[in-house]
């Protein structure tokens, strides 16, 4: 017949529960092969055995013919499938009464009943399935006392122990199939409790990659287009207020105003290209970048501010790109809030290079200010710039120093190590970080 299905009260007996059954249990294909087998064989047996013993006799034909029908009937057992509905029990009903007949013509077909065991246990319910396997043992311990001479205990007991043993081994099997198919289904849902928790652990990082990426862009694009866009704006109004005044003077304005387009310009190519500071691409690193700040710086303030740059102490080995960088937006970022908040005429780079750390210093004769707990923090009322340098330091494990003196000017001190490694986390983005 088909698989073995689950006897259990509250078994799922669905149709496609039972073909996923069949298809996935090996063991099951295994049994009922085997039962398949050993039905057909023990027939033929009983058959060949009563052919032989018994030639000629009037019996005979009836007894080939119920051979052939039950053969015939039990074939169509696949068919109708395994589930119990009322074709399958009329079916069993049919199957078992033409074997009692057969049992009762010619005790020898009473071995045939171990197959129909397992047929009756896969079809009924569990408690008719076992009345069944009762009525089964006692037509065969009464066809084993026909056969006999004598009374025979051994042909008494040694039925009911192999139904007991085909009994056990079914319910066994379906107990091992059931837990075998419960442990599946647990282990379906942990593979996918497990492959949720990855989509959402993936999801979360990209939100904090995306979230980290927004803040250095705020910071890159203040320290740079705004800045130059902000310088541009002042120039062109400037050059506006002394067009008829002095037209020379307003040319000059809109070249510089025209030369801070073309570095903005040169800055937001390399925002699209890889994100680095224009400067830095150029080649000579850091030191040329820094230099070539203070000339541009020098030369858009117009004798109003001058800018210097000192580099003290020698490279051991080169700067990570990140720190180049960094220290690179830092210095413009520093030097824009210098011409927009210090009113100062002088200002000096100062890189330094230590064993463990690299240091800058941004410092001008401003007009200073007094320096708080807030300074240079989200929220603070000092602008854009300071919140923006405190959050690249942090990203590279660095420190911010401010020291300031109203009418005495300014010194930042930008200082990151050169063996620590950053933090794990950016500082989260905050509303004054953006531009």
């Amino acid at each position: 017949m088909d698989t073995v299905t689950d006897l259990s009260p509250g078994a799922d007996r669905t149709p496609g529960k039972a073909v996923r059954d069949r298809a996935g249990d090996p063991d099951a294909r295994w049994l009922t092969a085997l039962m398949h087998a050993a039905f057909f064989l023990l027939l033929g047996a009983s058959l060949t055995r009563f052919l032989l013993r018994h030639p000629g006799e009037a019996r005979t034909p009836w007894i080939i013919a119920l051979s052939v029908a039950i053969a015939v009937l039990y074939v169509l057992g696949p068919v109708l499938g395994s589930r119990p509905t009322p074709r399958s029990l009329v079916w069993l009903g049919v199957l078992v009464a033409v074997w009692m007949v057969l049992v009762v013509l010619a005790p020898s077909f009473a071995w045939c009943a171990v197959p129909l065991f397992f047929t009756g246990l896969r079809i009924l319910p569990p408690r008719a399935a076992l009345a069944l396997v009762a009525l089964l043992t006692l037509f065969v311990v009464a066809a084993q006392l026909r056969l006999a001479e004598g009374f025979d205990p051994n042909l008494v007991l040694a039925p009911p122990a192999v139904a007991a043993v085909a009994t056990a081994v079914f319910v066994h099997m379906q107990r091992q199939a059931v837990r075998q198919r419960e442990l599946s289904e647990r282990q379906r849902e942990l593979i996918d409790d497990l492959l949720r928790t990855r989509r959402e652990l993936a999801a979360t990082e990209r939100r904090e990659g995306t979230l980290a990426e927004r803040q250095r862009l705020s910071m890159e694009i203040h320290d740079t287009l705004a800045q130059g866009l902000s310088s541009q704006q002042m120039l062109l109004q400037a050059a506006d207020r002394t067009w008829d005044a002095d037209p020379a003077t307003a040319r000059r304005h809109v070249r510089t105003a025209t030369g801070i387009a073309e570095r903005n310009l040169a800055e937001a190519r390399r925002f699209v290209h890889d994100l680095a500071p224009a400067d830095l691409a150029e080649g000579g690193g850091l030191e040329a970048a820094l230099h070539a700040l203070a000339a541009r710086e020098t030369a858009q303030g117009q004798g109003r501010l001058t800018v210097r740059c000192h580099v003290e102490g020698e490279r051991h080995t080169a700067l990570p790109d990140r720190v180049q960088s960094a220290l690179l937006r830092i210095a413009q970022g520093a030097l824009a809030n210098v011409k927009e908040h210090a009113n100062a005429t002088e200002a000096a780079l100062t890189l330094t290079h230590l064993d463990d750390r690299v240091v800058l210093d941004i410092a001008d004769n401003g007009q200073g200010f007094v320096p708080t707990e807030r300074t240079g923090t989200a929220g603070s009322v000092r602008g854009h710039g300071l919140p923006a340098i405190r959050a690249r330091l942090h990203q590279l494990g660095g420190t911010l120093t401010i020291e300031s003196v109203p009418g005495e000017g300014t010194v930042l001190s930008a200082a990151v190590p050169l063996t620590a490694t950053a933090p794990p986390t950016a500082l989260p983005t905050a509303p004054e970080d953006l531009v």
